[in-house]
């Protein structure tokens, strides 16, 4: 009796454990449309929407095949801040150029990214559309990125194409904007005032050399 009993119990704990394995494995399934922030949301093969912005430390990485859709509605006041920063090129000097290191945690978009704003670390790869990108967000971007006022990247690998400024510290492309600004360049920048690690140039600048990232 007492061995039939500890047969129930074992085959009971294996029958919990197999359902507690295939819940894990479902939530762990890619999602057509998913909602951010999540911690349910892990791969998407489809349209990710986020309402809200984690902070670097709270963030959940998560990677999209398909759509990053930003709806945070911060992103329509920040613009607007920076507009008043403008009125001097010195406001956009290269040493302001932030030198951290890309987190260890960060989204990754393959496809293409639409948002107001983004402020969580990201890696895009393929095509950035947004009014004021990537601020406060140390991010990547492999292909071309658009905005209608600024683009603000930790890395640019492709084509940067903005009305006020580029900002980035390692450009490998090509930065078109009133205002350019790289610390670590290997391409052109073009626009009224360019910066970059070798010079300070009107209407076009280049740097061709190899510099170690």
């Amino acid at each position: 009796m007492k061995i039939k009993f500890l047969m129930m119990i074992v085959l009971l704990a294996g029958i919990i454990m197999n359902a507690q394995d295939s819940l894990h494995a479902v939530s762990d399934r890619s999602k057509f449309i998913a909602f951010s922030p999540s911690k349910e949301t892990k791969n998407v093969n489809g349209m990710l929407i986020k309402y809200y912005d984690e902070i670097d430390q709270e963030i959940q990485p998560k990677k999209v095949n398909g759509i990053g859709l930003g709806l945070n509605g911060l992103g329509v006041f920040f613009p607007l801040l920076f507009l008043v920063n403008i009125t001097s090129i010195d406001n956009w000097a290269i040493n302001d150029v932030g030198s951290e290191p890309l987190p260890d945690k960060m989204n990754k978009i393959n496809g293409l990214q639409f948002s107001i704003i983004n402020m969580e670390p990201t890696v895009t790869n393929g095509l950035e559309l947004s009014l004021s990108s990537n601020i406060s967000a140390p991010s990547v971007t492999n292909g071309i990125a658009v905005s209608p006022l600024y683009n603000f990247h930790h890395t640019t690998n492709g084509l940067a194409v903005s009305t006020f400024a580029n900002i980035s510290q390692k450009c490998r492309g090509v930065q078109v904007s009133l205002i350019n600004v790289c610390k670590n360049s290997r391409g052109i920048q073009i626009g009224f005032w360019n910066e970059n690690e070798r010079r300070k140039f009107p209407l076009i600048n280049w740097n061709f050399k190899n510099k170690k990232s």
